[in-house]
């Protein structure tokens, strides 16, 4: 799985953690502020954020890890930068009340998810925007991209994580490479459609705070 539990990782790559989420939810949250009130994305914010909680707790064993639905790439489409914070709330609240990852970890398990949820919507939203492409079609197109790398990169930042604690883990990382691929598959075609249902009918709920698509 993609939530790193305590005890795993180095003080060092723990701060870095830390630091990087601390410096990225202020950029997201200023930025966000410029093109829109925060307040008014609430709701979708809301319901994102529980998306995004709810699929990481449906677990599948596989040997000594498992493997779970992710949705940073949807939260990322939909909600733009504010991704980052959003997907920060869910895993304080999968810690605290689920013992779903680690408390120490917070930091860096939001990088690692987080990161690719801004990527994944920078994808989406330079794809969507191709001229030659029919409306609808880019979006499911460029949406199923976006979720599928989005989960891809999760799970290269986690293997990263987990090489920095020694050769010790290096076949857990590779079990947990592999166990993502079927979720990888799955998580393009659940974002493509959502995404391509949405353009249709509600194309506005699609990042429009944080990166206009305008």
């Amino acid at each position: 799985m993609v939530h790193i539990s305590d005890g795993v990782l180095s003080l060092p790559v723990l701060a870095a953690g830390w630091a990087i989420t601390g410096v990225l939810i202020a950029v997201t949250l200023w930025w966000s502020k410029r093109k829109g009130s925060i307040i008014e994305e609430i709701p979708r914010l809301s319901v994102m954020t529980s998306a995004f909680f709810v699929a990481s707790l449906l677990h599948i064993a596989i040997g000594p890890t498992s493997v779970h639905l992710i949705l940073s790439g949807l939260v990322g489409v939909i909600l733009g930068i504010l991704a980052y914070p959003a997907i920060f709330i869910g895993l304080i609240l999968q810690a605290f009340l689920f013992g779903h990852g680690g408390v120490t970890t917070i930091g860096i398990n939001t990088v690692v998810m987080g990161i690719p949820a801004l990527i994944a919507y920078g994808i989406f939203k330079a794809g969507s925007r191709l001229d030659f492409l029919r409306k609808g079609v880019s979006e499911a197109i460029f949406g199923a991209i976006a979720g599928g790398v989005a989960v891809a990169l999760a799970v290269l930042f986690l293997v990263i994580c987990l090489l920095t604690t020694g050769k010790e883990f290096s076949g857990v990382a590779s079990l947990v490479a592999v166990a993502h691929i079927p979720i990888i598959i799955i998580e393009a075609v659940i974002v493509g459609s959502v995404v391509a249902f949405l353009a249709r009918v509600k194309p506005e709920l699609i990042g429009s705070l944080g990166g206009d698509r305008k």
